[in-house]
């Protein structure tokens, strides 16, 4: 056993299956955090497939066969298979163990990303971003004194005008502007923010309590509720890891 979550093994046999895939796909002898990662995407794994099975969803014997008829189409065939099975020493039955918790698990995480909706509060923001604390405050004190905004961001972003378009909370990686934008009114702009990009002098051009989401920020939110949800489930889960 190389780990147990919530009562459910995962089996030793198993864990080396994955960690002999995980090395030929990245071509080197894996490092220690290489292994961390593999063991983790097993756990999270089985989380999601027993939360799946807690909302009723089974993988039956006809799903199972459907996806490894389609899994030896896209190998070239039975055989094909067969010989990808060996090469990574699963046997039948621990392959359709593992195959169906992927497809719990994948139910799941579909159901999370389902569940962000597709509009959010948003703010439409620009920024003059600087890179010392004197240059910042300079620019800080032009604004003060009734410089316009847009003509600012302009000489320091002659391409874009420092325009960030709109933009949900929990999408911009430094909270501290994140907060700073969502506490402004339109044609309000901020003090300086000190950030590891460098310090940000925001204005907010529009706000919108239901905007619509963009594709790219849509999938960002989705991606972070996985996390989030993972993270949740972990403090409330049995976990005990029996691999070094």
């Amino acid at each position: 056993m190389a780990a147990k979550v919530n009562g459910l093994e995962i089996s030793l046999a198993e864990y080396q299956s994955e960690l002999a895939m995980y090395q030929a796909a990245k071509g080197t002898e894996l490092a220690p955090e290489d292994k961390k990662r593999v063991l983790d995407d097993l756990i999270d794994q089985a989380l999601l497939a027993q939360a799946a099975q807690e909302k009723g969803f089974t993988v039956d014997e006809a799903i199972l066969q459907e996806r490894i008829k389609q899994l030896a189409d896209k190998s070239g065939g039975d055989q094909a298979l067969q010989t990808w099975l060996a090469t990574y020493r699963y046997d039948e039955q621990s392959f359709q163990r593992a195959l169906a918790r992927s497809i719990g698990a994948a139910w799941m995480r579909d159901q999370i990303a389902a569940a962000v909706p597709p509009t959010a509060e948003q703010v439409h923001a620009r920024q003059i971003l600087l890179y010392t604390a004197e240059q910042a405050d300079e620019i800080y004190q032009q604004l003060k004194a009734g410089n316009d905004f847009g003509n600012l961001a302009l000489k320091y972003d002659p391409l874009t005008g420092g325009d960030l378009g709109w933009f949900p909370r929990g999408y911009l990686l430094d909270k501290k502007v994140e907060e700073a934008a969502f506490s402004l009114q339109p044609e309000q702009f901020s003090a300086v923010i000190e950030s590891p990009a460098g310090f940000h002098i925001l204005q907010v051009l529009e706000r919108d309590p239901q905007h619509p989401l963009l594709p790219d920020t849509r999938l960002a939110l989705q991606t972070q509720a996985v996390i989030d949800w993972l993270t949740q489930r972990r403090s409330q889960s049995q976990i005990e890891i029996t691999v070094p």
